[in-house]
């Protein structure tokens, strides 16, 4: 039974571990990857107390971790950067949900108001996704300039990525990917999925004693997941790093190495010298750590991927003699502009790009993106689904009876204790997880708000609520599943290949003149025509050009009379 059924419910599952045996020396592969997740697991309860053991149905909120000595838990603030995300904690020890406007002010971004969303609407001709709709994407850098240039009728592209850490994406892995491939669609672009099975070695597999080639396993597997979203073949090139860098990839990252210093890569990245390898006793930031970035960085540089673009992609030259050296970068193709979907955690990456592009030799514009909220984890508000953590998380590979199961047992819900208390004073939807996971899943608004004032008012029951989201989420993995299953590995080497990409944009750009000129005579390029006010200014010089002809006509007519008397 749920809150709301007559039953309090929301407790965690046991997690309690066994007892890691070492008996036999030296320790295995596993043994070190076994004894570098248990200390993990230490490190974050210890440090960041982020951790609960149960989540309270009355507050709305996490509660206060249990205390052995008495003493007040520290209030902490949230903590979001690209290699870690954590929510704040209050005095008490109740997780919080993420303040996205604290972060989205922090982070200095703007915000999808509805002027935005209309103009989205407006340029597209199409409906809003239901993720902008809802606000899960709720920030930006730039979209605007998007806009403009598929306005005009412009080319750009479109570039996200995935860092393969297990077989199977879950959930929130899927969001973005979801969305991506509605952008594709809406916009008829390029798009670019980059695989970061390097970052992922450097950043966690290294210093766990795992193997480089399982990362590359994770990244065809993820691959899959990734077309099983329903991107168009013609237009998608996904790529691993281990495989694919070199060429002009390679040329841009050594060219952009140069312009990052450490202390920018510090503070985008908040490398602090908590990161620890097992096989060594020293906290360390390792050389690979600390070059990473600017290989993700240089992923929004169209002159990266020449081939996409029509252009063959660098080539060793024939004979190796001096002088005798393909030359580079195509400045024509760095010129395409980027957007990039992605959570708001990845944001410091691409600050990175937006202030070092103009300095490139073939200079590429700031890239756009689009920020995604956080999908929130089973247990509640202040977390996020995480692929190390399977009770938080509904994965793309699970069967309906694991959603049902996981949805049941772990989501945690608004609902209150008794089943009186819920009919007299209602649910709060704004905490519940199964609300949350159909804001972005169910399509149908009138259907969702309909829900949410229901449960408000008590007429709607946690375990019904459930039901609503067990339904929708099966719907949607079993679509997925079906399609992974189309998804070979002849499909795979497919999308993995660097070609020529087809698409075709705007279908109806507006007419933009490429210059007026001016009375003084000057040229300047023109903008996109916001409100009819190029074409009143074109009617008007075209109107005096008349005029001026008019007069001079008049003046070669009296010249000519004049002649002949």
């Amino acid at each position: 039974m749920e809150p709301g059924d007559g039953v309090q419910c929301g407790k965690a599952p046991d997690t309690s571990a066994g007892s890691l045996n070492f008996q036999h020396p030296p320790p295995t592969q596993k043994d070190r990857r076994d004894f570098s997740q248990a200390v993990e697991v230490v490190r974050v309860v210890l440090s960041d107390m982020a951790s609960v053991e149960h989540l309270s149905t009355s507050s709305g909120a996490p509660p206060a971790v249990e205390q052995t000595t008495g003493a007040a838990t520290a209030a902490r603030e949230q903590h979001v950067d690209p290699l870690n995300v954590s929510g704040a904690i209050d005095e008490q020890g109740n997780v919080l949900a993420f303040d996205y406007e604290a972060l989205r002010q922090k982070f200095d971004t703007a915000l999808i108001d509805e002027s935005l969303r209309q103009r989205f609407e407006r340029v597209t001709g199409k409906k809003l996704h239901r993720l902008i709709r809802r606000g899960h994407f709720f920030s930006h850098r730039d979209l605007d300039k998007i806009l403009d240039c598929y306005e005009r009728g412009d080319t750009f592209f479109i570039y996200t990525g995935r860092g393969p850490s297990s077989d199977s994406m879950h959930l929130g892995h899927a969001i973005p990917f979801l969305f991506t491939k509605e952008l594709q669609d809406i916009f008829d672009v390029p798009v670019v999925i980059m695989l970061t099975d390097d970052e992922k070695f450097q950043f966690r597999g290294a210093k766990e004693g795992r193997d480089l080639g399982e990362f590359l396993d994770y990244a065809y597997s993820n691959a899959k997941d990734i077309i099983a979203m329903g991107f168009d073949l013609k237009k998608t090139f996904i790529y691993s790093d281990v495989e694919f860098f070199g060429g002009h990839y390679m040329q841009n990252v050594t060219e952009f190495e140069t312009l990052l210093t450490n202390n920018q890569v510090r503070g985008a990245m908040g490398f602090d010298g908590r990161y620890v390898n097992i096989l060594s006793p020293e906290p360390a930031t390792s050389i690979g750590m600390n070059s990473y970035p600017a290989k993700q960085c240089v992923a929004a540089f169209a002159s990266s991927y020449p081939e996409l673009f029509g252009a063959p992609d660098f080539c060793r030259p024939r004979p190796r003699s001096k002088g005798n050296f393909e030359k580079r970068p195509r400045k024509e193709i760095a010129a395409i502009p980027c957007l990039i979907p992605c959570a708001i955690d990845q944001d410091p990456y691409f600050r990175l790009v937006r202030d070092n592009c103009h300095r490139m030799k073939a200079p590429s514009p700031k890239p756009a993106l689009i920020h995604a909220k956080f999908l929130t984890a089973l247990q509640g508000p202040g977390g996020k689904m995480s692929a190390s953590d399977p009770t938080s998380a509904i994965f793309m590979s699970d069967t309906q009876k694991q959603i049902e199961k996981k949805i049941n047992k772990y989501a945690f819900s608004g609902g209150r204790a008794t089943k009186e208390e819920h009919e007299k004073y209602g649910g709060n939807p704004d905490v519940d997880v199964a609300y949350d996971y159909l804001t972005y899943f169910l399509e149908d608004d009138e259907e969702l708000a309909q829900i949410r004032e229901s449960y408000k008012a008590g007429t709607l029951s946690t375990g019904n609520l459930k039901k609503k989201c067990i339904a929708e989420l099966q719907k949607f993995v079993g679509g997925f599943q079906e399609r992974r299953n189309e998804a070979t590995d002849d499909v795979l080497d497919k999308f993995m290949t660097p070609r020529k990409m087809e698409y075709a944009g705007n279908p109806h750009p507006i007419k933009v003149e490429e210059a007026v000129v001016q009375q003084n005579g000057e040229t300047t390029e023109e903008k996109p025509d916001r409100n009819g006010k190029r074409e009143r200014k074109l009617e008007k010089l075209e109107q005096k050009k008349r005029e001026k002809e008019l007069e001079k006509l008049a003046l070669r007519n009296r010249d000519e009379k004049s002649g002949e008397s």
